[in-house]
C-alpha cells in the first residue's frame, strides 16, 4: 500500500517517506550527489509534496541530504575530511561501547557476537566480502547494543546514518588483506570483552576503527586540485 493510501495519517505518511529515503541513501541505492526532486518523489510515493518536503528537511537535519537554495536538493557526498571526522567520533563511541560491554559480563549480546564471528570466519575463508561486510555492520551494532547505554546508542545510530557505513565498508574491505585483518581484530576485541578487560577492549576497539578508516581512505578516489592536476585537468580556484 502506498504511503498516501486512505487511512494513513499525515504523520505516518511522512515517517514512511523518511524511512524509505533514509534506507535508500544509507544502502547506496541512491548515490551521493544524486538530485532529489520533490515532485518526482511525491508521484513515486503517491502523496502530496508536503510530506516529501518535510521528509527532506528531516533528512537534511540528519546530514543525509543537502538542500541548496535556488539550486536543488541532493544526496550528501561527505568529503574526506568529513569522513575522517565521523570516523573519529565512531572510534570514541565504539571504544566506549567495548568498555561498557566488558563490564556487563555474560550478556546475550556476547553469544550473538560469538556466532557473528563464526560466520565471519567462514565468509572470509571463502572470500565472500559482501557477506562479510554485512557481518561487520552487525558486529559493530551488537557491540553498541551490548553496552546498554541508550544515549550512546542513539548518538551512534545518527553517526552511522551520516556516515552511510554500509555504502563505504566495501571500499575498506577491498583493500588487500583487510578482510582477514579486520576479522582478527574483531576476535581480539571480543576476547578482551569476555575477559572483562575494559581498558584493553576500548584501546583495541579504537585501534580497529582507525585501521578501518585508513583502509577506507586508501580506497577512496582522490579529489581536489592535486588529483585534477594529476589527471591533466586544470584546478578551479
Amino acid at each position: 500500500m502506498a504511503p498516501g493510501a486512505r487511512g494513513s495519517s499525515p504523520t505516518s505518511i511522512q515517517a514512511t517517506v523518511i524511512e524509505e529515503l533514509r534506507g535508500r541513501i544509507i544502502s547506496g541505492a541512491i548515490e551521493p550527489g544524486t538530485p532529489l526532486a520533490e515532485l518526482a518523489l511525491a508521484e513515486e510515493f503517491g502523496v502530496s509534496r508536503t510530506p516529501v518536503r518535510e521528509a527532506l528537511k528531516q533528512l537534511q537535519t540528519e546530514g543525509l541530504i543537502e538542500i541548496r537554495p535556488r539550486v536543488g536538493t541532493f544526496v550528501a557526498a561527505p568529503s574526506r575530511r568529513e569522513i575522517t571526522e565521523l570516523f573519529e567520533m565512531k572510534e570514541l563511541l565504539e571504544g566506549a561501547a567495548a568498555r561498557l560491554l566488558a563490564q556487563r559480563g555474560r550478556v546475550p549480546e556476547i553469544e550473538r557476537l560469538e556466532r557473528n564471528l563464526r560466520e565471519s570466519d567462514e565468509a572470509v575463508a571463502r572470500d565472500d566480502r559482501e557477506r562479510y561486510a554485512e557481518l561487520v555492520h552487525e558486529f559493530h551494532g551488537l557491540l553498541v547494543q551490548g553496552a546498554d547505554n541508550h544515549k550512546l546508542e542513539a548518538h551512534y545510530r545518527t553517526l552511522m546514518n551520516q556516515l552511510a557505513y554500509p555504502r563505504l565498508v566495501m571500499t575498506s574491505l577491498n583493500q588487500p588483506g583487510r578482510a582477514l585483518q579486520s576479522d582478527r581484530e574483531h576476535h581480539h576485541v571480543l576476547e578482551l570483552v569476555i575477559a572483562k578487560d575494559g581498558d584493553s577492549a576500548e584501546r583495541v576497539m579504537r585501534e580497529h576503527v582507525r585501521e578501518s578508516r585508513r583502509a577506507l581512505l586508501a580506497g577512496l578516489p582522490l579529489t581536489g586540485p592535486s588529483a585534477r592536476a594529476r589527471n591533466g585537468v586544470a584546478s578551479v580556484p
